[in-house]
């Protein structure tokens, strides 16, 4: 069952992997050889990894190393990422939902660094938008909500005046922490309830007046 539900907004904060791209080959890929290395289980790891940073992820799962081999590994892996974009894709309906948001306040807000974001939208076939918070600008990993506050502040809106699209428990946790409301997108979404989930981006559509962002969501029952 699917109902209709409109959220108004001023900006729209907006998580990649998952969200915008489909990159859910690739991080299988590349942390199931991370899990094997360690001696860890794939499945469990899988079960981390997704919305975190690397570093963040690697400190759950092998608690007692340092950190800074953590970041030392992290490293690594986002060269790994970066240079493997095969089976990368744009998540059903991105392209539209973001040439709906052109000229409208919205930014990216990822746990990649600048190179690993560039290169995943570049091979999805996606425009990048114009403001970016990656890796690189924010001290805290998703489930911080920094990444989410600073975003609403370079575009100079409220919290409370913004949406997040993710699709991860990090990302919804963080977006929540930040006092926003979140849509859901795809299947790892749901059980972590956000506003309300959808299965990918062909079932939201943008409209806009007088700087008020309406989304008619069509929501997953």
């Amino acid at each position: 069952m699917t109902a209709t539900t409109v959220l108004t907004a001023r900006a729209l904060l907006l998580d990649m992997d998952g969200t915008l791209v489909n990159s859910d080959a690739v991080v299988e890929r590349v942390w199931r050889r991370w899990a094997e290395r360690h001696g860890l289980d794939g499945d469990e790891v899988m079960k981390v990894v997704h919305g975190r940073q690397g570093y963040a992820s690697m400190a759950l799962l092998l608690p007692s190393r340092p950190m800074e081999q953590n970041h030392a590994d992290n490293a690594r892996m986002l060269a790994e990422e970066t240079a493997d974009v095969e089976g990368v894709v744009a998540v059903p309906g991105a392209g539209e939902f973001l040439g709906a948001l052109r000229g409208l306040p919205h930014a990216l807000v990822t746990s990649a660094d600048v190179a690993l974001s560039t290169a995943r939208m570049a091979a999805a076939g996606l425009p990048m938008p114009e403001t970016r918070v990656t890796a690189e600008s924010v001290g805290a990993s998703k489930p911080d909500p920094e990444g989410f506050l600073k975003g609403a502040a370079e575009l100079g809106v409220a919290p409370a005046d913004c949406v997040v699209f993710e699709d991860s428990g990090a990302g919804i946790s963080a977006g929540r922490a930040a006092g926003m409301r979140v849509v859901g997108v795809g299947p790892r979404a749901g059980i972590h309830r956000p506003d309300v989930v959808v299965r990918d981006l062909t079932q939201v559509r943008v409209d806009a007046v007088d700087g008020v962002i309406r989304l008619h969501v069509e929501g997953v029952g």
